[in-house]
């Protein structure tokens, strides 16, 4: 069906839910409702709009969260920007492996600095060795980024919806990210709450 943009009490972007969540969301008494989608979910007793943007009642302080960006394969993917470290072409996720600069044999770490994307025919050309020992050159040296997750998230939505952009666009003012309509990823819950 749908999702919801789940704003902080401050108004800021904090998150995108499936529309089942927003639901559970909004009958725990957590959010209250600021857009309402098109669509319907009809029960035997009533039918209701399901929200499109929802506002958190607490207060979700995200100082904590500036500092660390969790290390996963979502935002490796995100801060190469699903390209090919190596050739520098774009390529579909499934088309895209993680690579071990320092392969772990040679003693290469599993961080931010020592894992990049590689297409699957760079990767194999590369195998085992490092981009030195293999006469490759990465585009872009790897570094933990310094940006939100939440404000990068990816999601295989094709375009973000409407009554998302003006909140969406409060933020990028104030981040001055420019990737904030990229995807957002599905499997993302909301920790704390």
């Amino acid at each position: 069906m749908s999702h919801a943009l789940v704003l902080n009490a401050s108004f800021e972007p904090l998150h995108i839910v499936t529309w089942q969540r927003a639901m559970q969301l909004l009958f725990q008494g957590k959010v209250e409702v600021i857009e309402e989608s098109d669509q319907e979910v009809r029960t035997v007793r009533f039918t209701m709009k399901i929200p499109a943007v929802l506002r958190l009642l607490s207060y979700v302080p995200l100082a904590r969260k500036k500092e660390i960006v969790r290390f996963s394969r979502i935002n490796i993917f995100i801060r190469d920007h699903s390209q090919c470290q190596y050739c520098g072409e774009r390529f579909a996720r499934s088309h895209l492996t993680l690579d071990h600069m320092i392969p772990i044999v040679q003693g290469g770490k599993k961080c931010w600095e020592n894992i990049v994307t590689a297409c699957k025919p760079c990767n194999q050309r590369k195998g085992g060795r490092t981009p030195l020992q293999a006469s490759m050159q990465l585009i872009r040296k790897p570094k933990q980024p310094n940006w939100l997750p939440i404000t990068s998230l990816q999601m295989g939505i094709a375009r973000t919806p409407e009554r998302w952009k003006i909140y969406l666009k409060l933020e990028r003012r104030k981040t001055g990210h420019s990737q904030i309509d990229s995807d957002i990823e599905e499997e993302e819950e909301l920790g704390d709450f």
